[in-house]
């Protein structure tokens, strides 16, 4: 898609999951400060914004859908975004999570030949835990206690349960499909 045609597309509001895929990474950042952690046995802490963390890669499977690769530079505008609206720490510390993650999530998503449901749970389940690997280990040097396996381990199992939750509709839907069109 050229330049011009993805400006007229975006603008047109033929592209819902961008735009709540825009809007998502700002906010997310966000909610990592303003929303209550929770504390865990070993003294460290579970923020349960990593439930959303989850979903937003595979709001990005469907943006890219919409908008193809210039899913890149609507990350790059949702960071910047953050940027403006969060906690410099955490920003940075999602920053460098997101951009790991996410082109993980696209090259996978964008280079696997799979049904459409396979893709995103397969490109999802690679670049979530090292989002949350990366996430805990940056914010480590400024959240004390923050780096912990329970942060890690609810991060990751949170964020595979919804991206499952995702899945399983998405393949009811695709079955569906299928059997209307045999």
């Amino acid at each position: 898609m050229v330049f011009g045609a993805f400006v007229r597309k975006a603008l047109s509001g033929r592209t819902p999951w961008t735009y709540l895929y825009l809007a998502l990474i700002p906010f997310i950042n966000w909610c990592f400060a303003a929303v209550p952690q929770i504390p865990l046995p070993d003294n460290g802490s579970w923020t349960p914004m990593s439930v959303v963390t989850g979903l937003v890669l595979v709001v990005r499977d469907f943006a890219q859908r919409e908008i193809g690769h210039w899913i890149l530079p609507t990350l790059i505008i949702g960071l910047a975004f953050s940027f403006l609206t969060s906690d410099p720490a955490v920003v940075i510390a999602s920053t460098c999570a997101f951009a790991v993650s996410e082109l993980i999530d696209w090259a996978i998503y964008t280079f696997i030949k799979r049904p459409l449901s396979e893709r995103v749970v397969i490109s999802t389940a690679i670049s979530s835990p090292i989002d949350s690997a990366v996430f805990y280990l940056i914010a480590s040097t400024t959240i004390p206690g923050i780096f912990n396996i329970w942060s890690i381990a609810t991060s990751i199992l949170s964020k595979l349960a919804g991206v499952f939750a995702v899945f399983l509709i998405m393949r009811h839907r695709e079955k569906k499909a299928q059997t209307a069109t045999d």
